[in-house]
């Protein structure tokens, strides 16, 4: 454990950096795999990233790191310019914590070596120090003489992040590092290495194809798609208020039903409805399925599937008299059975997109 008033064993806390880059560009074998990304992270705070697969979300990180070199643009850490025109500092002269995927420890060293493996030589020998990174990603000191084989994957991934902080980085990478894990282990997994993350005031990115994992860890949210960065945002507006309808069914399930705007609101095959921001002309409506609540009057409709999740289910209801299905999510001790007849409302307002804006796809 460590002692009160120690200041030696104080786990070394991340000087405060903000991460800007800006029109950065990369291509592979004449392929651009990014082009023109332009970030802002404050000091202190989460970005996470979102994007399907061959995105570009690793490339990012991988130019960020220094893993790779960028064809265009510019990176600065708190200040600093790590990338730009004849500029390419080295990964090892970044102060640049990652954390990968798998954790990446080393199996012949003990999990102290591990935590301290990137500090001087003399620091290294220092087992209060690896004793206090431990605590501050929520492991014990017992851990410290343990080997990698012996820890479960959410262990050896905090005891990754407790190497990453050690050094006190002016940036944290992190990619992918819970998609191994299961469920509730990546959820208390996230949790911890947030609160780590938080207490050493680490600027962090993270890279993740978890849409839950992204929304509920960062502090703002940027979606990859096709090299370029569609949006970034808070994660409430981001959910919300996606930029285009393809973003809107990427980010969570989505109802999208023609209709026509008339300023501050839509009629579509829901009824009149309550926009968001004004709108005007044929559109597309977006709807999250839980703002569609089942009620005791409404609009009728038929139940054609019902999805059981445990808390709650995703129904699908061919509206009656109205060429149209929608999607409502309900509490699971509510999910109606097939060819049940209900009533719908909808809850909130809605947004709204130009008409044919959803053709493209994440």
């Amino acid at each position: 454990m460590r002692q009160a008033g120690s200041a030696d064993l104080v786990v070394k806390r991340a000087e405060a950096a903000d991460l800007a880059v800006e029109g950065l560009g990369k291509s592979f074998l004449g392929r651009p795999v990014l082009a023109g990304i332009d970030l802002q992270v404050p000091s202190g705070s989460l970005l996470a990233i979102l994007g399907a697969s061959g995105g570009g979300k690793t490339t990012l990180l991988r130019l960020l790191c220094g893993f790779e070199r960028a064809d265009a643009g510019t990176i600065e850490v708190g200040g600093r310019r790590l990338v730009g025109r004849g500029l390419h500092v080295p990964a090892h002269r970044r102060r640049i914590g990652y954390v990968a995927q798998d954790g990446a420890l080393f199996p012949h060293l003990t999990v102290a070596a591990n935590v301290l493996f990137g500090l001087p030589r003399a620091a290294r020998r220092q087992r209060h120090r690896a004793e206090a990174l431990l605590d501050a990603v929520g492991l014990s000191a017992a851990f410290a003489g343990r080997q990698p084989h012996e820890l479960s994957g959410g262990e050896q991934q905090r005891v990754s992040l407790a190497r990453a902080l050690a050094p006190g980085p002016a940036l944290v990478l992190l990619d992918e590092p819970f998609s191994a894990l299961d469920a509730a282990l990546r959820e208390e997994t996230r949790t911890g290495v947030a609160a780590a993350l938080a207490a050493a005031g680490a600027t962090a990115v993270l890279v993740t194809h978890d849409q839950a994992e992204a929304l509920s860890m960062g502090h703002q949210v940027g979606v990859l798609r096709g090299g370029r960065m569609v949006q970034v945002a808070t994660p409430r507006t981001l959910y919300r208020q996606p930029a285009d309808a393809a973003l809107a069914r990427f980010i969570g399930d989505a109802v999208l039903l023609p209709g026509e705007a008339s300023g501050d609101a839509v009629i579509c095959a829901l009824g009149t409805l309550p926009l968001l921001a004004r709108a005007r002309g044929l559109v597309e409506v977006m709807i999250r399925p839980e703002q569609i609540r089942l009620a005791q009057d409404g609009l009728q409709g038929m139940v054609e599937r019902s999805g059981f999740d445990g808390r709650d289910g995703l129904v699908l209801i061919r509206l009656v008299g109205a060429d149209a299905r929608v999607s409502a999510r309900v509490p699971g001790y509510a999910v109606p059975s097939c060819g049940s007849v209900v009533r719908l409302k909808v809850d909130g307002p809605v947004l709204a997109y130009p008409a044919q804006s959803g053709t493209a796809s994440i």
